[in-house]
């Protein structure tokens, strides 16, 4: 879905053409997820994706389909990647907006709401998705932003603005430190 400077809708276009040095403003959407112990995903981007490929990222992000609810195709998008259903859904970023370029010059431009969610299934990750995984302590997460070349530059600009809203105490219950 193309977006104008104010966000609101424009366009379609197909996700296979919008990706490069000139990438317009598009909706998409990232997710973490939390299992039963307060613990969230972490998950390495396979090698065959088109945009930061091998980078480790939150648990997934993708882009609603034309006409498609944001929530609608978080859970789809959980069930595709992860083969994972949700719960507790939840949007705590949902003016979140970044601009990042990538080694090979393409660029991502995504007004991109950022949902938590609680998951207890067992995961069945997509290897075209997902190379690697793990599940891991807030405390864990939020050190890796002090590392830029080790997580992606969305999540890198979303934990210290999630870590704000955890410290005005603003997070949903399922989760702990």
């Amino acid at each position: 879905m193309l977006l104008d400077e104010d966000g609101r809708h424009i366009g379609t276009a197909s996700k296979t053409t919008v990706h490069h040095a000139a990438t317009p403003l598009h909706l998409g959407f990232s997710c973490y997820l939390f299992d039963a112990d307060g613990h969230v995903l972490l998950t390495r981007r396979a090698l065959g994706k088109t945009t930061w490929p091998g980078v480790w990222s939150n648990s997934f992000c993708g882009h609603p389909a034309p006409g498609e609810q944001v929530d609608n195709a978080v859970r789809r998008r959980a069930a595709q990647e992860l083969g994972v259903s949700i719960e507790s859904l939840v949007c705590v970023l949902p003016d979140f907006r970044y601009r990042a370029v990538a080694a090979d010059g393409t660029v991502e431009n995504e007004i991109c709401p950022v949902f938590f969610a609680r998951c207890d299934d067992r995961l069945q990750p997509d290897p075209d998705e997902v190379m690697e995984w793990m599940w891991v302590s807030w405390k864990q997460l939020r050190s890796a932003v002090g590392l830029p070349w080790s997580i992606s530059p969305w999540a890198m600009d979303q934990i210290p603005l999630l870590d704000e809203r955890y410290l005005h105490g603003s997070w949903p219950q399922f989760i702990s430190e």
